[in-house]
């Protein structure tokens, strides 16, 4: 295959585009890069290629092959970069493997890399997880008049990687106690390490309604940030009434005409984002629908044309060219479930005081540790904390033996 003939669709405000471009250029992939806001002929060229399909980054080969937001790990097999099986390879070994690089595992890489601690780590996504995919974050300390998600990740990344941090962009399957060093499995192949972070994060929960799976992308998204401006001058649903569905459905205002935001029972977001949800309320920008269930998601071809709804037992169609979910987080926590780690009854990685999970060396932070606050700032603060006990135990300091 002639890689030099690899067309990537993206736009700058796209972390996902961000990951791919940055996988491409690990692996010295050529491409040829086309911004779909700076390029409106090469926007028409891509939704001509994927049948009207609004997502990005949209990826297309020299076979022909078109892919559509694709993960690491599809990109990594598409292009034939996996790593030699052969048995006499020896398997790389370091001090510690961070699996994640979100704000808990940036923090954690910085201080561990700090101390001359070897230190790599693994993302499947968007280095900076869900942050890099917010808008703006307003309740970061240090950031007075907040600080945009995309730039708060990057310059973690680039604070970590000062130090000596080294980012791979992959995924971790599996992960083995075999005494002293822990093995995992991953998609540059096997790695030995002395002691594990898993701090993977959260994934956006889906609503479960008919339509959901089959028009996404089409109309379906769980990003404003990623995919909003997709919807310029148009009408919108917004699923949700927690702090993250407001924060979004206030974002998405900049691009719309009007929204509908569809709460199941009253809004529990914080009184500082209600307040500023009522502005646009009074504005008649946003209708807020209470008591209110998302029932089925419909279209017209391939793409989103309404929403039914039941409203205080009343049910309805609402004409919308897109809806956007928000209703909550899941943990990342798939590939554990095999494994001697312990769960809570959500997925969640149980821990004790020193972060260590019931595997021994293998620690916990962030916002998949069972009992975390989902801020941002508190998954900082834990993964200063993991990088500490990490290093106690290192050196050789005693933790309490898991039951």
């Amino acid at each position: 295959m002639n890689k030099n003939l690899i067309l990537v669709y993206g736009a700058e405000w796209c972390a996902d585009c961000h990951r791919a471009k940055a996988l491409l250029d690990q692996y010295d992939v050529k491409y040829e890069y086309i911004d779909i806001d700076a390029n409106a002929a090469g926007k028409e060229a891509m939704l001509a290629l994927v049948d009207g399909r609004n997502t990005i980054p949209t990826i297309v080969f020299a076979d022909g092959t078109v892919m559509q937001e694709p993960s690491n790990d599809e990109l990594l097999t598409k292009l034939s970069l996996r790593p030699s099986t052969d048995a006499e390879t020896a398997i790389p070994q370091h001090d510690i493997i961070i699996v994640g690089a979100g704000p808990s595992a940036l923090t954690a890489a910085i201080y561990t890399t700090r101390e001359d601690i070897d230190t790599l780590m693994f993302e499947r996504g968007v280095v900076g997880g869900l942050a890099a995919v917010t808008d703006k974050i307003d309740n970061y300390p240090g950031f007075p008049n907040g600080v945009e998600g995309l730039k708060l990740a990057d310059d973690l990344r680039l604070q970590a990687e000062r130090f000596g941090a080294v980012i791979e962009l992959g995924e971790v399957t599996a992960i083995h106690d075999e005494g002293k060093l822990k093995r995992l499995e991953t998609t540059s192949g096997d790695m030995l390490a002395k002691a594990v972070l898993i701090a993977t994060g959260s994934d956006y929960k889906k609503i479960g309604a008919p339509g959901e799976l089959e028009f996404y992308a089409r109309g379906v998204h769980y990003c404003a940030t990623c995919d909003g401006a997709f919807y310029r001058d148009k009408r919108i649903a917004v699923v949700g009434g927690g702090n993250s569905a407001i924060q979004e459905a206030v974002f998405l205002t900049r691009f719309t005409t009007h929204i509908d935001l569809l709460v199941r029972s009253t809004i529990k977001a914080s009184d500082v984002l209600q307040r500023d949800l009522q502005k646009y309320v009074d504005e008649g920008k946003i209708t807020i629908h209470l008591n209110t269930s998302t029932d089925e998601i419909k279209g017209e071809g391939t793409m989103v044309s309404s929403v039914t709804i039941t409203e205080n037992g009343n049910k309805k169609d609402l004409e919308v060219d897109g809806v956007f979910v928000f209703v909550g987080l899941e943990p990342n926590s798939q590939f554990l479930e095999t494994t001697m780690i312990k769960l809570d009854d959500i997925g969640f990685v149980l821990t004790d005081s020193h972060m260590m999970t019931s595997m021994p060396g293998v620690f916990a932070a962030g916002d998949i540790r069972s009992g975390a606050t989902m801020q941002i700032a508190s998954a900082a603060g834990e993964g200063a904390t993991a990088a500490l006990k990490i290093r106690e135990y290192l050196e050789g300091q005693p933790h309490p033996v898991q039951n």
